[in-house]
């Protein structure tokens, strides 16, 4: 079938009215609170040389799913400003908005992201446009867990990070205003915090309430929701950016994408011998190897607030 077309360019007779636009390789990539999924994603941009390029212009770009939180009520609203609004369940977020807008960019059209002020927990009036590109990341802790979304996925990454290792990070910070002297974050110079408490401290919240809420809702909802969808994975990556063995194989996967090496991704397509059309990818070794195999064992063709 020939090439989508964006319908908002071709209506307003601009520019690229006439420029064929192809559907996008859309990638998933799940993982817990600070396991890394963002740093993940950047880090592909990178090597791939798409942060220099201009945003309307960019072949590959990310998405977040936090950018599809529920507008809430004033009861639910008022239950996240004391830290009591579970963040992290699936019914958190607006899937069937998050739905129609990753369809949108499947077909190759130009859409409008909201914008989600994670301070007043609430949907801002202003949204971002987000062009046509070839390959599109979307990242969050949950991407896995609605079918729907889940397999309009082309390839689906899960970065695994240990969750002592996720939330013992450490920022450079001055010590804790509050003393906590079980807290695992202390050490001999004074306590320190690891970078998701440091952020959510920025966005307002006092350490007491972002603590209660991690053991209230981030690690039980982990656990519950998106520890499970793991076993949707294509490819698992242990140690996130850590591990630039993982990030450059799927780099230049994408890479071949972009360079029209691959040009039979449809998950489950098949060819004459009747095998997936992919390049496979090495599974994890007992030696531990850095590259870890899901449900799959090859890649298929095909900020965290609270």
């Amino acid at each position: 079938a020939p090439p989508a077309v964006h319908p908002a360019m071709a209506s307003a007779g601009g520019p690229d009215a006439e420029r064929p636009h192809p559907k996008p390789f859309l990638i998933g990539v799940s993982g817990g609170t600070a396991s890394g999924k963002s740093t993940v994603c950047e880090k592909i941009m990178e090597l791939l040389g798409q942060n220099e390029v201009e945003q309307r212009q960019r072949k590959v770009l990310i998405l977040s799913q936090d950018s599809f939180y529920k507008v809430l009520t004033a009861e639910q609203q008022a239950k996240a400003l004391k830290g009591q609004y579970n963040f992290d369940h699936p019914d958190a977020f607006d899937n069937d908005l998050m739905h129609s807008t990753l369809k949108n960019i499947v077909e190759g059209k130009t859409v409008e992201v909201p914008t989600y002020d994670f301070v007043t927990h609430s949907r801002l009036a202003e949204t971002t446009v987000v062009y046509p590109a070839d390959v599109v990341l979307f990242e969050g802790i949950l991407v896995f867990y609605n079918q729907d979304i889940r397999d309009m996925f082309h390839l689906r990454l899960f970065v695994d990070t240990d969750s002592d290792v996720r939330l013992s990070r450490r920022g450079k910070a001055p010590p804790c205003p509050v003393p906590y002297p079980s807290s695992p974050w202390g050490n001999a110079q004074g306590f320190y915090l690891p970078i998701p408490v440091l952020r959510d401290m920025k966005r307002g919240r006092d350490l007491e309430q972002i603590l209660t809420q991690y053991t209230t809702f981030v690690k039980p909802a982990f656990e519950e929701f998106c520890l499970p969808t793991k076993k949707y994975a294509d490819v698992i990556i242990p140690r996130g950016v850590d591990n630039m063995v993982a990030i450059n194989l799927i780099v230049q996967h994408i890479q071949d994408i972009l360079n029209g090496d691959i040009c039979k991704w449809q998950r489950g397509a098949l060819n004459g011998h009747g095998r997936t059309y992919k390049r496979p990818f090495p599974e994890q070794a007992e030696s531990g190897s850095v590259l870890a195999a899901g449900k799959r064992s090859h890649l298929e063709s095909s900020s965290r607030p609270h």
